[in-house]
């Protein structure tokens, strides 16, 4: 006969009675020890204990309910008396002395709701023998990450040092057209550029664009005159390190929701926006 290992200690509120117990192995048998069993017993439990009590003897486990040091029912594989099963209407729970009939009659006499979950609540058993489950064909295609909001709080974050520091970074939220520059009418004023050093835009794929206009851009160490930007792309102006960020589910550089097979894995490239029509004629979806 199997045994299963269990040590456990728990306790249960319903209304303004808790109930206490525990449920450990004992001699090879599973023993749930309560100290209020009343609340265990719903007048519409019965059907939910016979299924359990009906899995435990498939498994050839046992069950034992106590409570202060009396047997109250046992469940499992055991063998019940002919006029138990009369009551209970199952072979596989025996009663263990007379307060468990008087728990389960005094529930059904009160009416008490029932207290044990629906079997649809437990999880799925187990195949056996063990065995993957696949499904040949997927049954839905992920969708593209093109983000019908043409949200993800696209933002370049201002880096001040190499050295990780306790300071909060400047962050610099992204318009439809944000300015980079010295000038005080910039979105992005920074002290030392050229009066309109650079331009962000936000173009008509919903992409976010950095394109120099009276100095010199970098992106990764290159320099660019039109760089699409990607969460995590460092962007160099002058004497400034600004780092470009919006959230995955909203950035187009990782294709179909994720990439795959690394970043050297060939990618499936996203259709464009304009193939993605809003239902409503008004901004593209995914």
């Amino acid at each position: 006969m199997p045994t299963v290992a269990a040590d456990l200690e728990f306790s249960v509120q319903v209304g303004d009675r808790t109930a206490h117990g525990s449920l450990r192995n004992q001699r090879g048998r599973l023993v749930l020890d309560v100290d209020d069993p009343v609340m265990f017993a719903g007048s519409g439990d019965a059907a939910a204990v016979r299924a359990a009590a009906d899995m435990l003897a498939g498994r050839s486990l046992v069950l034992e309910v106590v409570s202060r040091g009396r047997r109250l029912i046992t469940l499992g594989a055991v063998t019940a008396p002919w006029w138990q099963r009369r009551i209970t209407r199952s072979r596989h729970i025996r009663l263990g002395s007379a307060r468990g009939a008087w728990t389960s009659a005094r529930a059904r006499i009160d009416g008490r709701p029932s207290v044990i979950p629906e079997s649809a609540l437990a999880p799925p058993s187990t195949l056996f023998p063990l065995a993957p489950t696949l499904h040949r064909r997927p049954r839905g295609q992920v969708a593209t990450t093109h983000d019908p909001a043409r949200g993800g709080a696209p933002r370049l974050v201002e880096v001040r040092s190499a050295v990780w520091t306790e300071a909060r970074p400047t962050v610099h939220w992204l318009e439809e057209v944000t300015w980079i520059g010295s000038d005080p009418a910039c979105e992005v004023r920074l002290e030392g550029l050229a009066p309109r050093h650079a331009k962000v835009v936000h173009d008509e794929e919903d992409e976010y664009v950095v394109v120099p206009v009276d100095g010199a851009v970098q992106v990764h160490g290159a320099r660019v005159q039109r760089q699409r930007l990607r969460t995590g792309a460092r962007v160099d102006l002058g004497g400034y390190t600004l780092v470009f960020r919006r959230e995955e589910y909203a950035d187009h550089g990782r294709p179909y929701g994720g990439r795959i097979g690394g970043e050297l894995g060939h990618q499936r490239p996203q259709p464009p926006r304009s193939a993605t029509p809003d239902p409503d004629g008004d901004t593209p979806v995914d």
